[in-house]
């Protein structure tokens, strides 16, 4: 370990993304990308963002994204925050909001970034376990804590919980910021936007990256109360005051206009995402509900971690975790009709032993 680093970072375990190989004719279902292309109104927005103005600073509130954002879910701007991704956005909310004497809770099989922040910031935490379906329990979060973090649905497993139990558990906990990171919403899950009016604790997190296929262009946001949301901006301005480029928020505010292309899209994956459970349980494998653009199953004769490496010897990537509780289970990121066929009889190949 090199003497010249800071103490705080020695020990930190950083998130590891999924593998970003460069391989010919690769179906790639392990990193969550949406297997459709962005709007052409965004294309469009973008090449038209290419110009002169480059040379400038973007806006550092990015007034016109936030106001298409708090438009489209009957919000206004003060209730809005933009950052590079909801990475970026997540990492404000830690150390923003949720850094207190108690520890704050999130469940054991969860997004992976979460102890990697409080890692990095000195948060202490304690898991919450779900329970043997891999639900959460909202009942398990009545207790003393620092804050809450859920994603919804969750990561990796993809099961969601509906608007009632999450009134539940923001009621429950007055005094703690409830984080609900929404990635994934828009695959069949109901968002809890609506809710942040009624709960000064919520704060709602979405990213463009999944059903607005722009993972490449890195936007997040958040939602929630005011009182929040200058707790974020005030981090932002300690860090970065410009977190979103002219692209960025080009992009962004076309994605968000384009109703028709994010309709279309989604529901591609949503049936590709059906059709492909309803074949993979027929092939033998457990398969969690998703409300996601991805699966979390496992087979019962199959170690997860042997058929991951039979898939990638067929130039199929699929996402495994060597972690309790979910070593036996892949995670399926949804592509195409023609992807989610290839994958099929390729599992199919391999678990008849050809």
């Amino acid at each position: 370990m090199n003497p010249l680093w800071s103490d705080c970072i020695r020990g930190l375990e950083p998130y590891s993304p999924g593998e970003q190989p460069a391989m010919a004719k690769l179906i790639k279902l392990n990193t969550n990308e949406n297997p459709y292309p962005p709007s052409p109104i965004v294309l469009s927005a973008l090449r038209g963002a290419i110009n002169a103005d480059l040379r400038l600073y973007p806006d550092p509130d990015g007034k016109a994204l936030k106001q298409t954002i708090a438009d489209l879910l009957g919000l206004r701007p003060a209730n809005v925050f933009l950052g590079n991704g909801s990475d970026e956005v997540l990492a404000h909310a830690f150390l923003g909001l949720l850094k207190h004497p108690r520890p704050i809770l999130f469940p054991d099989v969860s997004y992976s970034f979460y102890p990697v922040y409080c890692g990095l910031y000195g948060i202490e935490f304690e898991t919450v376990p779900l329970d043997a379906a891999f639900q959460v329990d909202i009942a398990d979060y009545a207790r003393p804590n620092g804050g809450i973090v859920l994603p919804n649905p969750n990561a990796p497993t993809g099961m969601a919980l509906g608007l009632a139990p999450l009134r539940s558990l923001l009621a429950q906990n007055p005094d703690s910021v409830v984080v609900i990171d929404e990635a994934y919403v828009d695959f069949g899950a109901e968002s809890a936007a609506p809710l942040v009016q009624d709960y000064p604790n919520l704060l709602v997190i979405q990213t463009l990256s999944k059903s607005r296929s722009l993972a490449g262009l890195r936007v997040g946001f958040a939602l929630g109360d005011p009182g929040l949301i200058e707790a974020l901006n005030l981090v932002k301005g300690c860090f970065n005051s410009y977190p979103l480029d002219r692209l960025a928020l080009a992009g962004a505010e076309a994605a968000l206009r384009d109703t028709r292309h994010f309709e279309t899209t989604r529901r591609q994956v949503m049936e590709s995402r059906d059709w492909l459970a309803t074949r993979l349980q027929a092939l033998g494998f457990q398969v969690l509900p998703s409300k996601a653009n991805f699966l979390f199953v496992r087979h019962p004769l199959r170690a997860a971690r042997e058929l991951q490496q039979q898939l990638r010897q067929r130039s199929i990537l699929v996402r495994h975790f060597a972690k309790p509780r979910i070593a036996e289970f892949l995670r399926i990121s949804i592509g195409t009709a023609e992807e989610c066929r290839q994958l099929v009889a390729a599992l199919g190949e391999i678990l008849q032993g050809e």
